[in-house]
Parts: structure tokens; sequence; C-alpha cells
């Protein structure tokens, strides 16, 4: 999943992309090294962010939805919680809601059960504002796993069909440093909650924690980071740097297979 925001205070590449002509050759360049959909964020989930209306919101990604879907054969998502921004995304030819609140806003879950798309529901304690404050947990993977069952539960309870879920444990989302390493390495018994399990930790302090410096270029970690995730099991990995991630998964799956190893060579 090729990372797309189009906005002006995203943590990594806030600003480079508000333009829809920016944003569509980013889009197209992203499906060229290999990204399986594209994912357009106009809200910004950073810590600290203080959030955009949904006027703003629509504003800034209906234009580039719409173009994409017009100019690349691979499905568009659109990265929101509000009601009002799914139903004009998905108009405009969106075909996944990538929710970081798991569909908790009103009217979310309703919203989403009429329009009908598949729907990520990410994991996330608190809000962006606060969320790193002093996040606390337990035990972060059970309680994890708890309340992504529950929403999936919710969502069944609101017509939306267990086959049309995905589910994020939300990387860097109210949790520390021992919070995601413990969920990375115990990532599997969330992939055997039956769901596709995306992740998403590309660029992020984790990674620059785990490298010993937070100024050093994240793409390499984060590449590495998004293997062992599918290692893991999980099926979805968002990536700003598409070409890494891209090889290095794709590696390890030949290395699985001694006929798709050998069809790169007739």
């Amino acid at each position: 999943m090729g990372v797309l925001n189009v906005t002006p205070d995203s943590f990594s590449d806030g600003g480079q992309y508000q333009s829809v002509a920016d944003a569509i050759h980013h889009g197209q360049k992203l499906v060229a090294e290999g990204a399986d959909l594209i994912d357009v964020g106009g809200e910004s989930t950073r810590p600290g962010s203080r959030g955009t209306d949904a006027a703003e919101e629509i504003q800034r990604v209906v234009p580039v939805i719409r173009e994409l879907v017009a100019r690349l054969a691979v499905p568009i998502s659109v990265d929101t919680s509000k009601p009002e921004v799914m139903t004009a995304a998905v108009a405009a030819g969106a075909g996944l809601i990538n929710d970081v609140r798991a569909l908790r806003a009103d009217g979310a879950i309703e919203t989403a059960r009429v329009l009908g798309v598949p729907v990520c529901l990410m994991h996330m304690q608190g809000k962006p504002e606060t969320m790193r404050d002093d996040p606390q947990y337990q035990d972060v993977v059970r309680e994890v796993g708890d309340f992504l069952q529950h929403r999936v539960a919710a969502c069944a309870e609101g017509g939306i069909s267990q086959q049309q879920l995905l589910i994020d444990p939300g990387f860097g989302f109210g949790k520390n440093f021992e919070h995601n390493r413990r969920l990375l390495l115990e990532l599997d018994a969330l992939a055997g909650l039956g769901l596709p399990l995306t992740v998403g930790f590309s660029r992020k302090g984790f990674v620059g924690a785990l490298l010993g410096d937070l100024n050093r270029d994240r793409g390499i970690g984060s590449a590495g980071l998004a293997l062992l995730a599918v290692q893991k099991g999980a099926r979805v990995v968002r990536a700003h740097d598409v070409v890494p991630t891209r090889d290095l998964i794709r590696s390890w799956e030949r290395l699985q297979s001694v006929d798709g190893h050998q069809e790169s060579f007739r």
C-alpha cells in the first residue's frame, strides 16, 4: 500500500503533494515502483496533530482520488475517520476505507455499511493530540487484539460482514517503543484472529529508535520491519518507500518457492 498524503503537516511527507498534479505524479510513481494500491490521506494523524474539518479534507482528497481512479489500474484507498469524507471519497471512486479510529465516529458504521466497500479497522489508544503522552497497557498484544475483535463485532451488529474487514494494530498510535516492539514480535497472535492484517510503521519514530539514530533515513529500516511483519502474517504493508519494501518481500517469497525462483531465470 503506497502512502500518498495530501496534507501540509503529515510527519514524513507533509506539504510535498498538496497540488493535485504533484499528488497524481507521485501516485503514478508509487504504482510504477510496485505498489498494489494507493492510500490517500487528507488529514494528518501524526502525534500532536489537531485534525481537519470534513469540508477541507474532502477538498484535499476527492480531486486526487478522482484523477487516480481515472489513470491507474490499482485500487485507491481513503485514509479517513469522517463519514462525510468516506461518502465523498467512495463517490469519487475509492474502493477501501482506512480508518485509524476503527469506525468509532458517530455514523461511521452506518455510512460504511451503506457504501459497501472494505474497511480497515485500526487500533489507537487516545487521540492524535495526546496519544504519545503516557500510553498504558497491562498486556498490549492482548488488549489490542481484544479491541479489534470488539470492533469487528460492532461492525457485524451494524450490518458489515467480516469478509469486508481488515485489521491494523496501529503501530505508533498510543504506543511507546516497548509496546511497538511487543506488537511486532508477537504479530502472529493478531494474524491468528483470521482477518487480513495491515501494518504501518513506515518512517516512524519506532524505526529510528531501532536504528539508534532518529536523524537517519528510515526507508531501509522500514522495509526490513515490513518483511518481518509479512513473515509473521501481515498481508498489507503501508510504505512510503515502495521499492525496497517490495524487493525484500518479493525476494523472501521467492525463497519459499523453487518454481518461483526458477521462473525468473527462464
